[in-house]
C-alpha cells in the first residue's frame, strides 16, 4: 500500500511524534510506502510530495513544529462564492495519479472537517486530532493540549512570585477562541484565584467583588487567568479588558502578561509524545484494516475510532457542569459568575 501524510492548521507539540508513529508502523509493520505532503492541504493541490524513510524521520520525536510544514488552505470554504471547485478536483486527480491508497491528516477541527469532506468525494482518509486548544470533538484529549498546559502553568508559576513580591493583581491571557480548556487547566495547576472561560459568561462586578474580598482577608496579590476568546466590549483583548474593568472599578494595580504563541512551540511532554504515538499506530492499523473515513481518538484510555462525518462541523467545549469546574469552586477558585 501506499499512504500519504499532511499536517494542516497551526502547529502544535507532538505533530512529529504523530508522523513518526504513523510512518514507523507503516513502514516497518506493513511494508507500506509512505509519501509526505508538504504545507498541509496546499500540498495535495500542488503535488508536493517527498518520500518518507526511517533515515529522514530519526530523531523527530522530540521536536516541535511539523518536518512537513502546514498551512490553513482549506479546499472546502464557508461560503460558497469564495469556494473554488479546481482546487478539490485537483486534489481528487492528484490522489489518482499518485495512486495513494489512503490520505492521514493530522489537524484540529478545520483540518477534521476537510478530512471528511473530501472522503465523501471518494478519497480513502484516516484523521488524527492535534491541537492545543483540546476542543476537537468526539476524543477525550488531543495531543499538544498537555505541553500547552505545561508551558501555561510554568508561567503562573512564575507570575506569582512578582505579583507577591509587588503585591498586584497579575492577569494572564492564554490562548482558547471557543474552548476554554487551556485556561482552565493551566489555572487549576497554577493556583489561579480567578478562572475565565467562553463557556461561563463572567459578571465584572462579581470578579471585583472577589478580588476586594481577598485584600479584606490579607491575601496580598491575585492571579487571574483569562481565555483569549472571552467576551469583551469594543473588541479589546480579553487580558487588556479584564485589567481595564479592575482598575476603573475598584482601581486596584494590574499588569497582564498575554502567553500567545509561546505556548504552541517547543518539545512535546512525554504525555503528548506517547498520545501522538498511539494515535499515530492506531491510524496504521485502520487503514490495513481498510476502514477508511476515520477520526483516530481516545475513550477514557483506549484507542478508538469514530467516523469522520460524525466530528464534522463540532466543537468540544468545556460544559459549565464539568467536574474540574466543581471542585474547584470547592477549593475557593472563582469563575466570574458567582462569589465562591
Amino acid at each position: 500500500m501506499k499512504i500519504g501524510i499532511l499536517t494542516a492548521g497551526g502547529d502544535c507539540p507532538g505533530i512529529n511524534a504523530a508522523i513518526r508513529g504513523v510512518a514507523k508502523a507503516a513502514i516497518l509493520g506493513h511494508n507500506m510506502k509512505v509519501i509526505g505532503i508538504t504545507d498541509g492541504f496546499s500540498g495535495l493541490i500542488h503535488k508536493e510530495f517527498v518520500e518518507i524513510t526511517e533515515n529522514n524521520i530519526s530523531g523527530i520525536l522530540t521536536l516541535g513544529g511539523t518536518i512537513l510544514g502546514t498551512s490553513r488552505e482549506k479546499p472546502f470554504k464557508k461560503k460558497k462564492e469564495e469556494q473554488d471547485p479546481e482546487k478539490v478536483e485537483l486534489i481528487k486527480k492528484h490522489y489518482k495519479e499518485e495512486k495513494f491508497d489512503c490520505i492521514v491528516c493530522i489537524g484540529g477541527n478545520g483540518t477534521m472537517k476537510t478530512a471528511s469532506l473530501l472522503s465523501k468525494e471518494g478519497l480513502n482518509i484516516i484523521g488524527i486530532p492535534k491541537t492545543i486548544d483540546n476542543d476537537v470533538w468526539g476524543t477525550d484529549v488531543t495531543f499538544g493540549f498537555d505541553s500547552a498546559v505545561n508551558i501555561a502553568t510554568e508561567a503562573i508559576d512564575r507570575l506569582h512570585t512578582t505579583a507577591n513580591s509587588h503585591k498586584r493583581i497579575m492577569i494572564i491571557e492564554v490562548m482558547g477562541h471557543k474552548a476554554g480548556w487551556i485556561a482552565l487547566y493551566a489555572g487549576i495547576a497554577g493556583g489561579g484565584d480567578i478562572i475565565l472561560i467562553p463557556e461561563l459568561p463572567y459578571d465584572e462586578n462579581i470578579i471585583c467583588k472577589y478580588l476586594e474580598h481577598r485584600a479584606l482577608i490579607q491575601k496580598k496579590y491575585s492571579i487571574v487567568v483569562v481565555a483569549e476568546g472571552i467576551k469583551t466590549k469594543d473588541n479589546i483583548r480579553a487580558g487588556e479588558y479584564i485589567s481595564k474593568v479592575i482598575q476603573e472599578k475598584i482601581n486596584y494595580e494590574t499588569r497582564v502578561t498575554v502567553l500567545g504563541y509561546i505556548q504552541r512551540g517547543g518539545t512535546p511532554t512525554p504525555i503528548d509524545r506517547i498520545l501522538a504515538t498511539r494515535y499515530g499506530t492506531h491510524a496504521v492499523d485502520l487503514i490495513a484494516e481498510g476502514n477508511f473515513g476515520r477520526m483516530v481518538a481516545i475513550h477514557g484510555n483506549n484507542i478508538t475510532s469514530i467516523p469522520l462525518s460524525e466530528v464534522e462541523g463540532k466543537t468540544r467545549l468545556v460544559d459549565p457542569l464539568f467536574p474540574l469546574i466543581r471542585k474547584a469552586r470547592k477549593i475557593g477558585t472563582c469563575f466570574g459568575d458567582r462569589m465562591p
